[in-house]
C-alpha cells in the first residue's frame, strides 16, 4: 500500500513552517522542497519493506477461519 505522500507533504510543511516565527517566499519554497523530497524518500523505503511469512497461521481441515498468530520478518 502506497503511502498518502500528498498528506505526508502538507503535514511536513506545516511542521516545519510551526517552526520558522516569519518565513519569507523563499523560505517557504525551499521547505515546500525539503518536504516534497522527504516525503518522496518515506515512499520509496515504505515500498521497499519485505514481508515474510514464517509459520504461525492454522487452516481448519473442513474450512472456516484461520487461527494463529502470523509469524514474520520484515526486512
Amino acid at each position: 500500500m502506497p503511502l498518502d505522500t500528498v498528506t505526508l507533504t502538507t503535514s511536513l510543511k506545516s511542521a516545519f513552517l510551526a517552526n520558522l516565527p516569519s518565513p519569507d517566499a523563499g523560505q517557504i519554497a525551499q521547505v515546500i522542497t525539503l518536504a516534497s523530497s522527504i516525503a518522496s524518500a518515506m515512499q520509496v523505503f515504505v515500498e521497499g519493506a519485505q514481508i515474510t511469512y514464517t509459520a504461525g497461521l492454522i487452516a481448519p481441515g473442513g474450512g472456516g477461519p484461520v487461527t494463529g498468530v502470523f509469524g514474520n520478518t520484515i526486512s
